[in-house]
């Protein structure tokens, strides 16, 4: 079960990032900002090349460091030494790193990055390990069910969670082209109905989708729900009318 007392927060996306300042999205100092301002923290969890959980939103590493390639590919002690675009910062931190970083001062929700392939056990596991060790309010969530069913089974006490929204852009393709996700079962992401094999503690919904009849008889049964991404002031509206906590960036609440 999600604490409601203490999650139920504004939520920083990927910290307190900004990148005009030099802050940089899911490193030490985005985290830090929003520690010091009492905001609950939302950050990403990819797969080294050994399955070492690595705090970092991206698949490929070009957009937010000087490195290049795949961060399945990255090896742990490249990663230490990784600098980063646009800041002075070195070193992705690890999850381990981050959970220590916290110290349980404000409540983190880990999203665990999938690409629709068969969950990594390796890595799975060592989220598990230690989400389960850590004495702070954490929870676990992901777009795909099957990575929530694992860690189900693997942290049956760590509350988790199923990200969801759309699924779809305005222009009517589909998120994750060239994945295996069909049409179909986009839909049936978007409906929440994979759920029944995660038992889920929350969900965090897209903004823009919101309301949806699921959402609605989520909360309905006393579900929260977090929203995603709120940037504007139009968001905002939506996300205190439809929603238990925003998931922000880009402004402050």
């Amino acid at each position: 079960m999600l604490d409601r007392a203490v999650f139920l927060r504004p939520i920083a996306h990927r910290g307190l990032h900004d990148a005009a300042k030099g802050i940089v999205e899911n490193t030490r100092p985005a985290f830090e900002a929003a520690i010091a301002k009492g905001y609950g923290i939302e950050c990403d969890l990819q797969p080294a090349a050994t399955g070492l959980p690595l705090v970092f939103h991206d698949l490929e590493l070009d957009r937010l460091t000087r490195g290049s390639g795949l961060i399945t590919d990255l090896q742990p002690g490249c990663a230490a030494k990784l600098p980063f675009k646009g800041a002075d910062v070195t070193g992705i931190l690890t999850f381990a790193g981050l959970l220590a970083l916290v110290g349980g001062r404000v409540p983190l929700l880990a999203e665990v990055k999938s690409e629709w392939d068969p969950p990594g056990r390796v890595f799975l596991a060592e989220i598990a390990r230690l989400a389960a060790a850590y004495e702070g309010p954490l929870a676990l969530m992901s777009f795909d069910p099957g990575v929530m069913a694992v860690l189900k089974d693997l942290a049956p006490a760590v509350p988790r969670g199923i990200v969801s929204g759309s699924y779809f852009e305005g222009d009517g393709e589909g998120w994750w082209p060239g994945s295996s996700l069909t049409d179909e079962r986009r839909r049936s992401l978007a409906r929440l109905e994979e759920s029944a094999a995660v038992d889920p503690a929350f969900y965090a919904y897209e903004i823009a989708a919101l309301p949806t009849p699921e959402t609605e008889r989520a909360r309905a049964s006393g579900l929260p729900l977090f929203t995603w991404t709120v940037h504007t002031d139009e968001d905002r509206r939506i996300a205190a009318r439809h929603a238990d906590a925003p998931i922000f960036e880009g402004f402050e609440p």
